[in-house]
């Protein structure tokens, strides 16, 4: 398998708080508690304490839940190492159709490589997937986008108001989602894969919820490497989380004031904050009526929706009926390392940006912060694109640079070849040419050295732009330039993104064979932290 390793500062699109983070912690730490690295990780994991009573509930709610997913023997042995003293490597993502955009596989690939090494370094650890279920934004999951012969294929369920506002992990799928999961389980077999098709279709079938089907997938995905799932919406867990929402609710006005301060240290430093806080906001969401509302904060007073509480009585409601609330983005990672003896958490870009805030939380609420570790990243070129990177002299940079600069380059790589060389030959013969003549003009009056510059520089535009006019005839009479653009531009920069982030993994997989996991879990090594690869599949 041929790769080739970019540092995500070569990436597009990448938050400059996380790019500081990896690069330059200095810079950071005061945001952070530890840096980037598997030897923080390791001696994080060494030090860790976590309450037997905790582990052994949360053990046992995990093990019920992945048994209804259908996990394999690998999962349970894992259930078992946690429940007697391992440690955690976390990550989790939103439940996406089909398994969402393909960094939620890359996040799990991660989180079971980092485990491995932990293990095999003498410290037990297990991989954990956090289930986003009580995000309430059905409109990020209800849709899923393929590479299909070429072209870009968007699978999505239909939106309804009835849904609005709900957790996504217990919106049912409905009849609607079968023909879908006909239709792509049929692809997946015409790709190769009978047995991805097998589990798409045992996955996602009308009586499941978003979270259900997602777990079921991802349970016979990684089978083999014993991912464990955790699905946050079980009652048990919230009941496990009360004393940390009450701890919330009592320190809310210290936490505010901490978390707005924060808002403006980030400011300072040059960072975006990736969460808005004022002056009213609190850490929970309220399910009132089957809808998340957020609960905010007035004097002593509580709201969410129509109902109001005094402090006293909204903490005496997160004792009787948990269930009831669910953390915000800053709060969620800190509940999560309540819940779980997280060493390390694997998170994606975005996420350690938001870590910069919820710092403050774990600092008050918890006293404790794992390692964050960013997730390794993949960009896959099958063999079509390979050979059209070739033809056309491009890297995938050149394609994530923009449609106009990439018709330029494929414009002016298609010039005939005996016409090519002649523009090479001739091209350089006229840059001696104007060389020579500018040193004789400014010999003669040395101010008009900059004209010289300008008038060569117009004539060596004007003799690219006739070579991309050359291009752009040949293309006339074989048509193909712009459909080898949609080619390139639909895999490796789908929707003007990147394609992790865009593109589901699953036709990808079926391709690839059975070693395609295997072989981007060992891409995604502690040893190689930081990096997005270029990966040309076989």
């Amino acid at each position: 398998m041929d790769c080739r390793p970019l540092a995500f500062r070569q990436l597009p699109h990448q938050p400059k708080l996380f790019l500081d983070y990896l690069d330059r912690f200095e810079r950071v730490k005061a945001f952070y508690v530890l840096p980037p690295t598997m030897k923080a990780a390791t001696r994080a994991a060494r030090k860790f304490d976590y309450p037997i009573e905790r582990r052994a509930e949360v053990a046992r709610i995990l093990r019920a839940q992945n048994t209804a997913y259908g996990a394999g023997e690998e999962t349970q042995t894992n259930l078992e190492r946690l429940e007697k003293g391992a440690v955690a490597v976390v990550t989790g993502q939103q439940v996406g159709l089909f398994s969402g955009p393909a960094y939620a596989i890359y996040k799990a690939l991660t989180a079971v490589q980092i485990a491995e090494e932990l293990t095999r370094g003498g410290i037990q650890a297990v991989p954990v997937f956090w289930m986003a279920t009580e995000d309430h934004d059905v409109d990020e999951v209800r849709h899923a986008t393929w590479f299909e012969q070429g072209k870009l294929k968007r699978f999505e369920l239909p939106a309804s108001k009835a849904e609005a506002g709900r957790p996504v992990g217990e919106i049912v799928l409905g009849p609607e989602i079968e023909p879908l999961a006909g239709e792509a389980a049929e692809l997946l077999s015409n790709q190769g894969s009978d047995l991805l098709a097998q589990f798409l279709t045992e996955s996602y079938r009308a009586e499941e919820t978003y979270g259900s089907a997602f777990g079921k997938l991802f349970a016979r995905l990684f089978a083999q490497q014993g991912l464990i799932l955790m699905n946050p919406l079980d009652p048990g867990l919230h009941r496990v989380a009360a004393p940390l929402y009450q701890h919330a609710l009592a320190e809310r006005d210290v936490l505010n004031e901490k978390l707005l301060q924060r808002g403006k240290d980030l400011d300072r430093a040059g960072y975006d904050a990736q969460v808005k806080v004022t002056s009213r906001s609190t850490l929970l969401f309220y399910l009132g009526g089957w809808v998340r509302q957020v609960v905010t904060a007035s004097a002593d007073k509580f709201q969410a929706g129509g109902k109001t509480w005094t402090r006293d009585e909204l903490v005496h409601l997160t004792h009787t009926e948990p269930e009831k609330f669910s953390p915000n983005a800053l709060f969620r990672p800190v509940v999560q390392d309540y819940l779980l003896p997280t060493a390390a958490y694997v998170a994606g870009p975005a996420e350690i940006s938001y870590f910069a805030q919820s710092e403050v939380v774990y600092r008050q609420l918890l006293g404790r912060m794992p390692v964050m570790l960013p997730r390794a990243g993949f960009t896959l070129v099958d063999a079509k694109a390979a050979k059209l990177l070739r033809k056309y002299s491009l890297k995938v940079e050149d394609v994530w640079a923009g449609s106009q600069d990439l018709r330029h380059k494929m414009e002016g790589a298609s010039v005939p070849k005996g016409l090519s060389k002649i523009f090479e030959r001739d091209q350089k013969q006229i840059q001696k040419l104007l060389t020579q003549l500018g040193k004789q003009i400014t010999k003669l009056d040395s101010t008009l050295q900059d004209t010289v510059e300008r008038t060569k520089k117009r004539i060596e535009f004007h003799l690219e732009k006739l070579r991309r006019k050359a291009g752009k005839a040949q293309d006339r009479k074989a048509g193909l330039i712009s459909a080898h653009m949609q080619y390139l531009e639909s895999l490796l920069n789908p929707h003007k993104g990147l394609q992790s982030r865009e593109l589901c993994l699953l036709p990808f997989l079926a391709r690839w064979g059975s070693g395609g996991l295997n072989e981007l879990q060992k891409l995604s090594s502690g040893k190689k932290i930081g990096h997005h690869f270029i990966v040309q599949l076989p």
